[in-house]
């Protein structure tokens, strides 16, 4: 009897030992990440929400923006080629905090947090996105992905976006950017160091540029401008060049 009880007490502790591990991963950075590979597709607003924000919408923004393809009085249409050429390859709570800053009219914070995430819920729906169970949040909209059905895709032409990579002298004159990064729209949330940035294989054609380079030429530079091309595939129109380290090298 000794024996059984000593086994059921193992037993027992080797369950409470693995609820205790099981607590622990839930607040684990790759189990947050893992949260955050959600995507607008999954439903992160309810039907119930995007009324009322459709209502709170009609009082608040119609003077400047439309719910269809078409805008208000000055053409801002929130649904269509508008919203995912703005927004594509973004978060939601990038466009929370977007509308929070600057909605309505330029009167950014004077609407409630939930109406708000009401007014985003709103956004969604007119964008054929799907609803879901659960209310948009503030903390719900953390990276939340904002991609086409297909996944995720180029960022669009025209784009204002941040590189990081090595210049080098392009052969018949100007300048390009290799190893550099995936564009970063310059409006995320989120950004990493540029001087701990880990390199990237794209080549980029740095166009319009109006600051002399013949000194930075190795350098690890932050480039900033608009996207010529899906993916700036046919070059950046440069608006800014900062040299940001001496040595191309990826940080040991």
């Amino acid at each position: 009897m000794m024996q059984t009880s000593h086994a059921q007490l193992q037993r027992v502790s080797i369950l409470f030992a693995l609820v205790i591990v099981g607590a622990v991963m839930a607040t684990t950075p790759e189990l947050a990440v893992a949260a955050q590979s959600k995507t607008v597709w999954d439903g992160v607003y309810t039907e119930k929400q995007a009324e009322r924000g459709a209502g709170s919408f009609t009082t608040n923004c119609t003077r400047c923006h439309g719910a269809a393809n078409s805008g208000g009085d000055e053409g801002k249409s929130l649904a269509g080629e508008r919203f995912w050429k703005s927004f594509r390859e973004s978060t939601v709570d990038h466009l929370l905090d977007y509308v929070s800053r600057n909605m309505p009219n330029g009167a950014g914070g004077t609407l409630s947090a939930s109406v708000y995430a009401d007014l985003v819920a709103f956004i969604l729906s007119r964008n054929g996105l799907p609803a879901g169970a659960s209310e948009l949040t503030k903390d719900s909209a953390v990276g939340v992905q904002i991609i086409a059905k297909t996944g995720p895709g180029e960022l669009p032409d025209g784009t204002l976006v941040r590189v990081v990579g090595c210049l080098a002298a392009r052969e018949g004159g100007g300048w390009n950017l290799n190893t550099a990064t995936d564009p970063e729209r310059i409006n995320s949330i989120a950004s990493a160091d540029d001087k701990t940035r880990p390199l990237g294989t794209r080549s980029y054609r740095l166009m319009y540029v109006l600051t002399p380079l013949q000194s930075f030429v190795g350098h690890r530079m932050n480039v900033r401008g608009l996207l010529m091309g899906e993916g700036g595939r046919d070059g950046i129109n440069v608006s800014v060049t900062q040299s940001i380290a001496e040595s191309c090298s990826n940080p040991q």
